[in-house]
């Protein structure tokens, strides 16, 4: 069952993270955003790997979503002409973005289970 409070939750702190990793190291430090809050999801849901993955893929997903059309809505309005750039840069990113942080959040979600410990009985057993 999706714990979707953590989910919302983690989906924020990628947010905040991304933005403040991000400002510092570029889009290198906003990447490394989105991984410490699937890890943060994936130890705070516990349970099997299965289900720390399933809990960061989610946080990658809405992430990748809501950013991009993020930079879809305020691409334009802020460029002007120059809009049609993070147009065409948003809808690739929707494209490939979320394939990317899919993969990320389930191995950040993943991680976060093998930290708490959680993963090991359950998994052995599945």
């Amino acid at each position: 069952m999706i714990n979707w409070k953590e989910v919302i939750i983690g989906f924020i702190l990628a947010i905040i993270l991304a933005i403040i990793f991000g400002a510092a190291a570029g889009q290198g430090g906003a990447f490394i955003g989105y991984v410490l809050a699937a890890l943060y999801v994936g130890y705070v849901v516990g349970g099997d790997y299965r289900n720390g993955a399933i809990h960061g893929a989610l946080v990658g997903i809405i992430g990748s979503i809501i950013g991009t059309v993020v930079v879809l809505t305020i691409g334009p309005i802020v460029g002007g002409t120059l809009g049609l750039a993070p147009f065409g840069v948003g809808t690739l990113y929707l494209a490939l973005g979320i394939i990317t942080n899919i993969i990320v959040g389930a191995m950040g979600g993943a991680v976060g289970v093998v930290l708490k410990g959680s993963g090991k009985a359950k998994e052995q057993v599945a």
